[in-house]
């Protein structure tokens, strides 16, 4: 698959795969910013837009790094860059961690990973059929 990268930042990382193989695509923070205390949130720019191909969308996941270290992750895990999206990639990260973090220009923030869907088409009924399940869930499993 090729994908389009726009720079909206002359000096902005473009995303790359850190080794052959890997599913997750490095995204990178295109400004400094205030440290980002526990609990806090902020939205980090990339300064990269992209035009992903249709049937796909670019799942926005934590880096695994940042979680263990730092506590940092991702508000909405995992996000979803959809492919008739044009804007700015950004990332809402959050400090899950005991101590401040700042986010430096250049820095690695999250991963990209693509992934093909298909689109449903709905159809409203009365009834749906009968499962083993049926409506459990939350638990409902067992331990």
């Amino acid at each position: 698959m090729k994908l389009k990268v726009k720079k909206l930042d002359n000096e902005a990382t473009l995303p790359n795969y850190a080794h052959p193989g890997d599913a997750g695509m490095d995204l990178y923070s295109s400004k400094d910013y205030p440290p980002l205390n526990p609990g806090e949130r902020c939205l980090i720019h990339t300064g990269i837009s992209l035009e992903i191909p249709e049937g796909y969308e670019l799942q926005i996941r934590p880096k695994s790094g940042l979680a263990l270290k730092h506590g940092l992750s991702i508000v909405n895990t995992p996000g979803t860059i959809d492919s008739g999206y044009r804007g700015e990639v950004g990332i809402i990260l959050i400090n899950h961690g005991e101590k401040p973090y700042t986010v430096k220009k250049g820095e690695k923030v999250a991963q990209g990973v693509f992934s093909r869907f298909e689109s449903a088409e709905l159809e409203e009924v009365v009834d749906l059929s009968d499962t083993s399940r049926g409506a459990g869930g939350f638990g409902s499993t067992g331990k």
